[in-house]
């Protein structure tokens, strides 16, 4: 596509900022590098590049879609007033505006914010997961029999691995029933424990819509953590550089794999991309076990587009520039509307 376009850039902001809002000092944070390398990669393609950051208030939207109708919108919003359950009705909203948009479907977001659809999903099109059961808040907490201990307990509708500490991780019905009623008064929010699964972790990130391109494969690497500590992705493990440097904890591309490895894990995320009907770009955080069996722990449709996060560095591994991948990422946009 060559033609100039121009671009609403929607993101969340954490306060609310007036139209034609330019983010100059916010710009300066790394917390913003996902928003400024992609309004930078859109204007290197030539298009007319409007931004908008959306709080609480979805009137601003519409106003400026009434009063400068954009040829796209490049959606970035994955929280609405500090909700990330809430992305998907934002997604909603954008497509009732018949405007092409980048990213997933508003279907998609909503059975991968929800841990257990997901899962649901990808068991019926036999594809791995871990056993699972979900518990809602106003109802009994236990341990049902075919969980097998230990669990790790999570938010249901979170993402990021927000709520996820080595606390998660339940070897006992005791420990599981407080894990749970911490996150349904402490999180407001409902749960789902899920069976432990004992295996190296990937990210794994896939970008197309009729044809699927899986991108380089990285892993997270637990160091120095203590052994008798559970290798899991907590909150701090992703989001805390003092912590990883103090464990050594890193995030890196694959080495050689075991023999037969690569195939299933390329055969397994390309399966669980179309069951869940992901026509843009995703990341699958996977478990392989000693055995190779290819667990998904995680489905994440419109996962981080930071230069430096595992979709960005992968796109790059495979030859493709991070203004490449965001140029696919509008022809996707457009070729689903064909």
């Amino acid at each position: 596509m060559r033609r100039k376009l121009k671009v609403l850039l929607v993101f969340d902001c954490p306060y609310a900022v007036p139209r034609g809002y330019e983010f100059k000092e916010e710009f300066k944070d790394f917390n913003w590098d996902a928003e400024r390398y992609t309004r930078n990669a859109l204007k290197e393609l030539g298009h007319e590049v409007t931004m908008l950051g959306i709080h609480d208030d979805i009137n601003i939207l519409l106003e400026e879609i009434k009063e400068n109708r954009p040829d796209l919108i490049f959606n970035l919003i994955e929280v609405f007033n500090n909700q990330s359950r809430l992305e998907k009705n934002m997604a909603a909203l954008i497509e009732m505006l018949d405007i092409p948009y980048t990213g997933a479907l508003p279907a998609t977001l909503f059975i991968c914010n929800n841990k257990a659809l997901s899962k649901e999903r990808l068991t019926f099109h036999k594809i791995k997961v871990p056993h699972f059961y979900t518990y809602y808040k106003g109802h009994k907490v236990w341990l049902p029999k075919k969980l097998n201990l230990p669990l790790i307990v999570k938010p249901l509708t979170e993402e990021a691995s927000r709520g996820i500490s080595q606390a998660s991780i339940v070897d006992s019905e005791e420990a599981l029933i407080e894990r749970v009623r911490f996150i349904h008064e402490n999180m407001n929010m409902d749960a789902i424990a899920e069976e432990y699964i004992d295996g190296r972790e990937f990210y794994v990130s896939v970008i197309g819509s009729k044809r699927i391109q899986v991108l380089p494969v990285r892993e997270v690497k637990f160091g120095q953590l203590p052994e008798d500590e559970p290798r899991i992705a907590t909150y701090k493990a992703k989001w805390d550089y003092d912590y990883r440097e103090r464990w050594g904890i890193k995030y890196v591309f694959v080495g050689r794999l075991p023999e037969g490895w690569e195939k299933k894990i390329v055969e397994t995320c390309k399966r669980a991309y179309r069951a869940l009907n992901m026509r843009s770009y995703a990341r699958f955080d996977i478990r392989v076990t000693p055995q190779a069996q290819v667990y998904i722990i995680e489905a994440n449709a419109n996962p981080n587009l930071d230069k430096d996060d595992e979709v960005g560095q992968s796109a790059e591994k495979a030859g493709i520039s991070y203004t490449e991948l965001i140029k696919k990422i509008v022809s996707l946009a457009f070729q689903r509307r064909e």
